[in-house]
């Protein structure tokens, strides 16, 4: 069953992705954070330090997901969060679709302080992939490549994977176009930098706390917006 919030001209689905994403048409950029791909086993100490690890596995958002939801037939560019391990598929996916891409990132400037038998993990890999005319924006000072911002609490909105305003802002800045869609919105933190950037949202998500807590961060957005 689907449900659907409209705000403004911002529309919020309550769904599933792969349904719901392919028939909303074109779209000028899509921007997601979807389900990175791990081993969820293991790790005593990292676990017991971050809590945001539990969150995920227990939302069961660390079995990956369906690279064919990036479409360049439904979008201009794309922005991509992704695990260590799925940069080999997510890089060539994106390698044989879009004219070109690069590979950014957001530095945690507060990382779990353990890393067990592994590098720190202390930053999140994100690929930016578009067609012509849909290339990276804005001024010399926004176009590097990497944005640092302390890690949200995940407790804050009971999510693990919360991405920083700041590193959301810094991403709306560089996506090119009007219309915007993320196709696994959790908490909403993409509809927030979008309404800021004065573009128009589609949202996306599964689960229902998640979706309550998008659509009231996402009306906060606009009202604020239009105030």
């Amino acid at each position: 069953m689907i449900a659907t919030v409209q705000i403004g001209p911002h529309r919020l689905f309550l769904g599933d992705a792969y349904q719901i994403r392919a028939a909303l048409g074109w779209q000028d950029a899509d921007v997601l954070d979807p389900p990175f791909k791990y081993k969820a086993v293991g790790a005593g100490n990292m676990r017991k330090k971050r809590q945001a690890t539990r969150l995920v596995i227990e939302q069961d958002m660390h079995k990956g997901f369906d690279i064919r939801i990036i479409n360049p037939l439904l979008c201009g560019s794309v922005v991509v969060f992704c695990h260590n391990d799925q940069i080999p598929e997510v890089s060539a996916h994106l390698k044989g679709s879009f004219q070109r891409f690069v590979m950014a990132g957001w530095r945690k400037s507060n990382p779990m302080p353990v890393c067990n038998k592994h590098y720190l993990y202390d930053t999140e890999f994100y690929f930016h992939a578009w067609t012509k005319g849909h290339h990276p924006r804005g001024e010399y000072a926004d176009k590097r490549r990497f944005v640092e911002a302390p890690v949200a609490p995940s407790k804050r909105f009971n999510h693990g994977t919360v991405k920083p305003d700041r590193v959301m802002d810094k991403i709306l800045t560089n996506v090119a176009g009007a219309t915007i869609c993320d196709p696994f919105m959790g908490t909403g933190s993409t509809g927030v930098a979008a309404i800021k950037a004065g573009r128009i949202f589609t949202g996306i998500e599964h689960n229902a706390e998640h979706f309550e807590t998008a659509v009231s961060r996402i009306r906060e957005a606009f009202e604020r917006q239009a105030a």
